[in-house]
């Protein structure tokens, strides 16, 4: 199964607006997984691929459900 370019920027965008639903700037939270600010918004902006371990981390911190991050791979 291929992946678009749209699902991917949807992926994206909903990574960044779970940080900013949850109140966290880039650098707080660089902070609290313990990576660095440049890193997060490398990330946010798709320039370096999303590891899964600091994606587990992310998704713990922002306590959003699954289906957030997901929604556009189901064609939400």
């Amino acid at each position: 199964m291929k992946v678009t370019d749209r699902q991917k920027r949807n992926f994206l965008k909903s990574l960044k607006q779970a940080r900013v639903d949850s109140g966290f700037t880039q650098k707080e939270v660089a902070e609290r997984i313990g990576t660095s600010q440049s890193f997060i918004s490398k990330i946010e902006s798709g320039i370096l691929s999303l590891e899964v371990e600091i994606f587990l981390k992310m998704y713990q911190l922002y306590g959003k459900p699954a289906g957030f991050f997901f929604s556009a791979y189901s064609g939400k």
